[in-house]
C-alpha cells in the first residue's frame, strides 16, 4: 500500500469529503450549466468541459436531499470514471491533501448499499474527512445508466 494518498478535499454542507486525485480531471467554477428536464433531482444539467458534454451531479442533493445553493465558492469537481465523466457540484473545493494510510479508517458503512461509495474516513488532526470513490458513486445513483446513454447520443451528435 502507498504511504500517502493524494486527494481533493471539498465541503458539502458542513462536512469535509475527499476524492482520490487519479479520478479528478479539473476543478471548475459553477457556471454554464444547462438544465435538462426530467432528469433525476440530483442532476443539475449538463455542462461543456474541454469540449465534452458531461452531467453535473449535485452532491448536496445526493447526501442531504437539498439543492446546493449558488455561491461564489461553489465548484464543480470534474471526475473521470470508467463508466462516465461527470462534474460533482460541491460547496467549496478546499485543498489537495496527502492522506497518510495510517490515518484512514474503514467506516463500517460500506456494507450499507446506499453509501457504499464512502470508502474510508481520514482522521487527520481534528478533522474527519470522508473519502468518496467516484466509480462507486456513479454505480449507486438511480437513473445514471439512462444519463450515460443520453450523454453518448449527445457525444456522437455534438
Amino acid at each position: 500500500m502507498i504511504e500517502n494518498n493524494k486527494a481533493v478535499v471539498f465541503r458539502v454542507g458542513n462536512e469535509e469529503y475527499a476524492t482520490p486525485i487519479p479520478f479528478v480531471i479539473s476543478i471548475e467554477k459553477m457556471e454554464g450549466i444547462t438544465p435538462i428536464p426530467h432528469l433525476p433531482s440530483y442532476v443539475r444539467g449538463i455542462v461543456k468541459v474541454r469540449g465534452e458534454l458531461i452531467p453535473v451531479v449535485d452532491f448536496e442533493e445526493i447526501l442531504y436531499s437539498r439543492t446546493l445553493p449558488d455561491s461564489d465558492s461553489a465548484r464543480m469537481i470534474v471526475l473521470q470514471t470508467d463508466e462516465l465523466s461527470f462534474a460533482m457540484l460541491v460547496n467549496e473545493a478546499k485543498e489537495i491533501l496527502d492522506i497518510p494510510a495510517d490515518c484512514l479508517k474503514q467506516p463500517g458503512l460500506i456494507a450499507y448499499q446506499k453509501t457504499n461509495y464512502f470508502t474510508g474516513v481520514a482522521n487527520i488532526e481534528s478533522r474527519l474527512i470522508t473519502i468518496i470513490d467516484p466509480a462507486k458513486l456513479v454505480e449507486s445513483l438511480e437513473g445514471i445508466r439512462e444519463i450515460k446513454e443520453y450523454m453518448k447520443t449527445q457525444h456522437t451528435t455534438a
